[in-house]
Formats: structure tokens, C-alpha cells, sequence
């Protein structure tokens, strides 16, 4: 009985790596994305006031009074304006929060949801 001579035993496919040789998973790492923006507008109506829509951009979304002034009249002028841009269930919680603060009011105040891309 005899040894194999080295000639005879099996190579490893050319490009393989010793731990792929013997069977070992290796895992690449992905770098983490970042999550999609989502932009919560506000759209103008003919009856919820001003001073309500200047409240709920400072309560809501944090706005100084004069930047909610800004987006206030943005919205009044232009029939609708960017409140805030948060991720997807940021966006929608505070959507939720502006149309429950509205009801509440009896103002048809509305805001909807659309990608920041």
C-alpha cells in the first residue's frame, strides 16, 4: 500500500481560498442603508384660519413662529407646502397627529404623504 504521490491528490479550483477549500460560509457586509425621506404636506382650504395652521406647524412639527409664518403663507399662496420631511413613520404619525388636531377643531385641514426623493 501505498501514498498518493502529490501529483495525484485533488487541488483546490484555482481562486479558491483555504477557507473556501474547506467549506466555510463566508459573509460580506453590507453597509446599512439609509431609510427613504417622506415629505408631509399641508394642503390650503377656504376655511381652517391661518392662526390654526401656524399652531400646528409649531406643536406638530417643531417650527419656529416665524418659519411656520413662512410655510403658513407658502401654503396659503401656493395651495399647498412641505411641513416637514421624516422618515416614513415619522411622516405618518404626524400626518395622523395634524388631521386628529383638526377634526378636534372642525377644520377640513389636510396633509398627505410623498416621497422626498
Amino acid at each position: 500500500m501505498g501514498g498518493m504521490a502529490p501529483r495525484d491528490r485533488i487541488r483546490p479550483a484555482p481562486g479558491l481560498d483555504r477557507e473556501e477549500e474547506a467549506g466555510v460560509a463566508t459573509e460580506t457586509k453590507k453597509k446599512p442603508q439609509k431609510p427613504r425621506l417622506y415629505k408631509v404636506l399641508l394642503q390650503n382650504d377656504d376655511y381652517t384660519t391661518m392662526e390654526f395652521v401656524v399652531w400646528v406647524l409649531m406643536s406638530v412639527f417643531y417650527h419656529q413662529e416665524e418659519q411656520a409664518v413662512e410655510i403658513m403663507l407658502h401654503v396659503h399662496q401656493n395651495g399647498v407646502g412641505v411641513a416637514g420631511v421624516f422618515t416614513y413613520e415619522v411622516a405618518e404619525t404626524k400626518a395622523k397627529k395634524v388631521h386628529k388636531l383638526a377634526r378636534r377643531e372642525e377644520f377640513p385641514l389636510r396633509c398627505s404623504l410623498e416621497p422626498a426623493c
